[in-house]
């Protein structure tokens, strides 16, 4: 006979799997460098903009692995999660966080578009003025920093396997 506790017992959630690493994409999102040295705002959109941006790169990186496509569907869900939770922490009611949640995540679609550009290129230095500070450019020291520090963890992330990366509770330190 089966019990009770075996018919109702939930299964795991896979994306679980990928906590560490999402974990890890908010703490580098999270480096007081990027606000500091690099004058991106420290508001709620303003991190949410430099998630967004360690997001892109993460699975950018991850995009390189075909075999490991599952775990950047899983981290983007924990993304969504995650943001559907801030909101509701924040007091934004049912009504509006669905809506909210649907321009974060297109929002994070035009971001994977546009951090596809190559480093130090202009494309890639409007995209973060556009993104990061609101087409308003910071003084060149501040974009200096974002340019040369995107590069600098796009090329640790690209030292790694992916099969690695996506088990990391870290991300890579820059090269």
């Amino acid at each position: 006979m089966i019990s009770l506790r075996k018919l109702f017992k939930q299964s795991p959630d896979p994306r679980e799997a990928r906590r560490p690493l999402w974990n890890a994409v908010v703490a580098a999102a999270r480096a007081p460098h990027w606000y500091e040295a690099g004058d991106v705002p420290d508001t709620l959109d303003g991190r949410f903009d430099m998630i967004s941006l360690v997001m892109a790169l993460v699975l950018h990186r991850i995009d390189d692995d075909p075999d490991q496509a599952l775990a950047g569907v899983e981290l983007t869900e924990l993304f969504v999660t995650d943001m559907d939770g801030q909101m509701r922490q924040i007091g934004f009611g049912d009504m509006v966080v669905g809506k909210q949640i649907g321009r974060m995540v297109g929002a994070l679609g035009g971001r994977l578009g546009a951090y596809r550009a190559p480093d130090g290129s202009d494309d890639l230095r409007a995209a973060l003025v556009r993104n990061l500070w609101r087409g308003n450019a910071p003084a060149d020291a501040g974009l200096a920093h974002v340019m040369a520090e995107v590069a600098a963890l796009r090329g640790a992330l690209n030292a790694i396997p992916v099969a690695e990366l996506i088990v990391a509770d870290r991300l890579p330190a820059a090269v």
